[in-house]
């Protein structure tokens, strides 16, 4: 499983992550890994669990950030997709060093093309452009 769907997945088990109680999500986890055939390896599996911890684990940091980089609009008001896609490419531009933050945005539009509504890529796109130059 190359990046690109590893990230996909990561994307999917963070939107289920919306839906469960922290406490729930062990078995959530379970329950997609185990009959998902994107993920053919156990460590590609562990991979993305991994992933997602990490993730949730930083959330109130990552909402922060992009609460601070929108303008008439917040977290708590965006489309649960959008904001999981945010999410997750904050994470990868700002905690993860293999993945250039280019790549992270250019990956997050490509989600929100294919999960998000018409005008999630741009939208997408414009907070991660904000975050970038905050970082340059």
């Amino acid at each position: 499983m190359g990046r690109h769907e590893e990230r996909e997945q990561v994307f999917l088990l963070l939107f289920r992550a919306e839906f469960h109680p922290p406490a729930d999500m062990p078995g959530q986890i379970r329950l997609f890994l185990e009959d998902n055939e994107a993920v053919s390896s156990q460590k590609g599996g562990e991979r993305i669990e991994e992933r997602c911890r990490l993730i949730c684990e930083r959330i109130p940091e990552l909402d922060k950030l992009i609460d601070e980089n929108t303008e008439g609009w917040n977290t708590a008001r965006m489309g649960r997709v959008e904001l999981t896609i945010l999410r997750l490419a904050v994470y990868e531009m700002r905690f993860d060093d293999d993945i250039p933050p280019r790549v992270a945005i250019d990956e997050a539009v490509e989600l929100a093309k294919r999960y998000g509504q018409e005008n999630s890529g741009g939208f997408v796109n414009a907070i991660l452009a904000k975050i970038l130059k905050l970082g340059d």
